[in-house]
């Protein structure tokens, strides 16, 4: 499969949020190769959205948000959970991301189910805390640059037939805006 290019990241965080859609992770762990399809995505883009972590200024925390497009943004949320988003804007814009929500697994179920300390596939990948804790992805991924082959990776994947937008999960700010997407597979 095709790696997606830099390019791929250079548009509209919305667009690029529909645009995963569909696009398949891939997360190497040690000799395993685990993957699934991307099912659900969230936008979030810098001053006009004021539930982005970019809104307001660069921290340390956000900082990738503003740098190379493709690259990954981890971060630490509830004390519990790390959350894996794709760096992702229009050239004359300073930051965005994509939250990456939820996955279909494909290769390497076993290993997501144990990572998970659990076998129920329905519940395995469908947030975004549950992805990443199947896919073993933690604050070490904070910068990887997705578009070479390497311990995580965004590769083309299956066309999506109907993307459904509707409004952003968890949030109390820019509620109005309707930057989740998801699919069927």
């Amino acid at each position: 499969m095709t790696i997606l290019p830099r390019e791929f990241y250079s548009k509209d965080t919305v667009t690029v949020a529909k645009n995963l859609l569909g696009k398949k992770i891939v997360r190497k762990i040690g000799k395993d190769k685990i993957s699934g399809i991307i099912t659900e995505t969230e936008a979030y883009r810098h001053r006009d959205d004021p539930a982005s972590h970019a809104f307001t200024k660069i921290t340390e925390r956000n900082k990738v948000m503003f740098e190379e497009v493709g690259t990954a943004y981890v971060y630490f949320t509830y004390g519990m959970y790390f959350c894996f988003n794709v760096v992702a804007r229009a050239p004359k814009t300073e930051a965005g991301a994509v939250l990456i929500r939820a996955i279909e697994p494909e290769k390497g179920v076993d290993i997501m189910q144990k990572n998970r300390s659990r076998a129920d596939l329905k519940n395995l990948t469908n947030g975004p805390g549950k992805l990443a804790q199947a896919l073993r992805i933690t604050k070490e991924d904070y910068g990887v640059d997705l578009t070479k082959r390497s311990k995580l990776y965004i590769t083309e994947g299956v066309k999506p037939n109907k993307i459904i937008a509707s409004p952003r999960i968890g949030i109390t700010k820019a509620v109005e805006k309707l930057w989740n997407f998801k699919i069927e597979i």
